[in-house]
């Protein structure tokens, strides 16, 4: 059985072959680079990252990793050109893991995410206000 207790991203990370442990180290470094205070955790026994609410999550599986949040209709609208070649869900985009990283694709939703948050977060402080 496979584990299911991680208590980091790092013990996430072990448990993946050396390619594709590089590839999810790319992602959470570009994350970190795109949102410097973002708070990493588990959740959902994968890797999550939080700014002023959930951002973003990744997981791996044999053929690809999926990025993967409840992605609103704004982002779909936004990045629908661009994620044309992947397969895609509501919540999930897989990223083929025999192909380079989209990069800067991936840079550009992260920044869409993290406006959106801000966005969402200061509505709820004015409305409690």
């Amino acid at each position: 059985m496979a584990k299911t207790d991680f208590k980091s991203i790092d013990e996430y990370h072990e448990g993946f072959p050396q390619h594709t442990q590089n590839a999810m180290t790319e992602i959470r470094l570009l994350i970190h680079e795109v949102v410097p205070n973002v708070e990493e955790t588990i959740s959902y026994q994968i890797p999550c990252f939080k700014y002023q609410g959930y951002l973003i999550y990744y997981a791996s599986y044999a053929k690809h990793i999926s990025l993967s949040y409840p992605f609103s209709k704004g982002f779909l609208e936004k990045f629908s050109k661009d994620l044309i070649e992947f397969k895609l869900s509501k919540a999930a985009l897989q990223l083929p893991l025999d192909k380079p990283l989209p990069l800067d694709l991936i840079r550009k939703m992260i920044q869409f995410r993290k406006e959106e948050n801000e966005q969402l977060f200061s509505f709820k402080n004015q409305n409690m206000q």
